[in-house]
């Protein structure tokens, strides 16, 4: 009987630590949650100092908006352009048959101006540059360079993270303004396959595209630049464990900034745009 006792004790410890794994599990997220976002807000205003404190950090910016902003263009604007076309051929397909194609070309400007385009640009040029920075970084830091900065006085935030931050701000907007145009015009070189009459299509965008759709669109990107230059600089700023960690840490970048931009971007929209959808 005592032997039988005990297996049921041990039993019944076994089942209360196996039910006390998602507790410990959402309580270890959280926590690194928080840590990610305080860091992330220190990077902020540490950079945001060095912006007015030294005048290099915006010649290396320049060097930065080239690395990030030149080399994701084609691949910005092949994507935006694409996912126009496709918007287009379905919305050109149900609108003409509902008879009222006429509302094609505005319907597809103010989606690619105020979702599809800040947004996939933004995705886009996390996925390629954003780990491009957490990688360079993070193999900067498992090799001790970060620690060389610090020795000879030179600050990793200003030489490293402002830089990139001032870029990317500068960077997504600008790549929006290209594939706003792409989008629309892939959107409407659809349209006019599908029956839409080519200047009801423009006569659309312009009584329907305002000021400011185009120029929230390009705010929503300005701020989806400082994240992903953020997160990215955070993780690779934080990588240990050698070849391992820097592929876990630019996973960990690309991952967290998509899904940053995707739960900024309804906040945003809603704020923006919420109101006057209603």
């Amino acid at each position: 009987m005592a032997q039988r006792g005990d297996i049921l004790e041990k039993t019944a410890q076994e089942l209360v630590q196996v039910a006390a794994l998602p507790t410990r599990y959402a309580s270890q997220q959280l926590m690194e949650f928080l840590e990610t976002l305080g860091e992330a807000v220190y990077l902020l205003i540490h950079s945001f100092r060095c912006m007015f404190s030294r005048s290099h950090v915006w010649v290396d910016a320049v060097t930065q908006m080239g690395i990030l902003g030149v080399n994701s263009l084609a691949l910005v604007m092949i994507t935006v352009a694409f996912s126009g076309m496709v918007l287009s051929l379905y919305s050109s397909q149900l609108l003409v048959k509902w008879g009222v194609g006429s509302f094609v070309g505005g319907g597809l400007a103010l989606s690619i101006v105020r979702e599809i385009a800040p947004v996939l640009t933004a995705v886009v040029v996390a996925a390629r540059a954003g780990s491009a920075i957490s990688s360079e970084i993070g193999t900067m830091k498992v090799t001790e360079q970060i620690d060389a900065l610090r020795s000879l006085s030179i600050d990793p935030v200003e030489f490293l993270v402002t830089p990139r931050v001032i870029a990317s701000v500068a960077v997504f907007p600008m790549l929006t303004v290209f594939a706003n145009w792409t989008g629309m015009l892939g959107g409407y070189l659809v349209a006019v396959l599908q029956g839409v009459a080519g200047g009801a299509f423009k006569e659309s965008v312009q009584r329907m595209l305002m000021g400011y759709d185009i120029s929230m669109g390009l705010v929503k990107a300005a701020i989806f630049g400082l994240v992903v230059a953020l997160v990215c600089c955070q993780q690779g700023l934080r990588t240990h464990g050698g070849a391992t960690g820097v592929g876990r840490s630019t996973t960990n970048a690309v991952v967290i900034s998509i899904v940053a931009i995707y739960i900024l971007n309804f906040f945003l929209a809603y704020i923006m745009f919420g109101r006057s959808m209603g």
